[in-house]
């Protein structure tokens, strides 16, 4: 019996750009010394980015990729509505990792502009 084995269909455009560009969030804030724990961590409220550890704090970062700031750039994406969502998908995170519930929290944005790999990334932290 033979059996013939399809390529896996290409992303599409945008969701691979948005790929790349978590990529080198990941990449910046791990040079920085941020310690990842979880990416693309999915729940019933949401999904968060990245989750990393930083001097015993725990930091939950959206990343937002724009290809220019024309229309207000991509930190600005993250509105109070996104900010609830992601508020809830922190505290499925924590609930799903007791060990984690006693260390300090945060929510980071990385916003991420232009065409890879030469991006332009803006990481505000504590950002809401």
């Amino acid at each position: 019996m033979t059996v013939i084995s399809t390529p896996a269909a290409a992303a599409p455009a945008h969701l691979q750009r948005g790929a790349d560009a978590e990529d080198a969030a990941l990449a910046h804030l791990q040079s920085r010394g941020l310690e990842l724990l979880e990416r693309n961590y999915r729940c019933p409220a949401g999904e968060l980015d990245l989750v990393f550890l930083a001097r015993g704090e725990l930091v939950f970062v959206e990343v937002r990729y724009r290809n220019t700031d024309k229309f207000g750039g991509a930190a600005h994406s993250v509105d109070a509505a996104k900010q609830r969502k992601l508020r809830r998908a922190g505290e499925s995170f924590l609930q799903t990792r007791a060990g984690l519930a006693f260390n300090n929290c945060r929510f980071d944005v990385v916003a991420v502009t232009g065409a890879g790999p030469a991006y332009q990334i803006d990481w505000i932290r504590d950002a809401f």
